[in-house]
């Protein structure tokens, strides 16, 4: 037999899945509520790449306490590089949203955007300062400051969190990395 090769749909994936074969039990309810939350990730996502786009053009945007126009704009403002990789392992690594260092000042900031309305959690921005501190050999203890920033909901939540709970999540990833490491060992990964 002769597959068709469907070249056209390589990295995309259906909403009515067989790996999310969930909505074979949807009735018409559900399946209008599943679609628009997957609507708005959608959305989510569209923003962040326009927002990434604006930082690296430094195109400020009108509207300032609307929060793409916040985040984008502070973005700006401080210099920061949108939509930075940060890695300790292939175990422990993700993207923040904008970040910047000022080697000058030892002064990290990072901050992330969020389009939903589910209320987010610092602790994924605290992450993002471990794994800079674990990839960049920095101390928390000896930067000037951190701040981190949640825009969401039109709203700017900051904090600026104490070095030592930092420092308790780089101790978690090396701790959890060796953990998986040698679980990858036991099982001949």
């Amino acid at each position: 037999m002769q597959f068709n090769p469907h070249f056209e749909l390589k990295d995309k994936h259906a909403f009515l899945s067989a790996s999310k074969y969930h909505w074979i039990n949807y009735d018409l309810e559900k399946l209008k509520l599943s679609y628009n939350n997957f609507l708005a990730v959608q959305r989510g996502t569209d923003l962040h790449d326009f927002a990434c786009a604006a930082i690296r053009l430094r195109q400020k945007l009108k509207g300032v306490k609307t929060t793409l126009a916040m985040y984008v704009n502070d973005a700006i403002g401080f210099r920061m590089t949108p939509e930075q990789p940060l890695y300790y392992s292939p175990n422990c690594f993700g993207t923040a949203d904008a970040i910047s260092y000022s080697e000058r000042d030892s002064f990290l900031r990072i901050h992330d955007l969020k389009t939903g309305s589910i209320p987010a959690h610092m602790e994924q921005l605290e992450i993002y300062a471990a794994l800079f501190c674990l990839e960049y050999g920095k101390d928390p203890h000896e930067l000037s400051g951190i701040e981190l920033r949640i825009y969401q909901s039109d709203n700017i939540t900051v904090c600026n969190p104490d070095p030592d709970d930092i420092q308790a999540i780089m101790a978690k990833i090396k701790l959890f990395d060796r953990q998986i490491e040698a679980m990858k060992v036991e099982n001949d990964l």
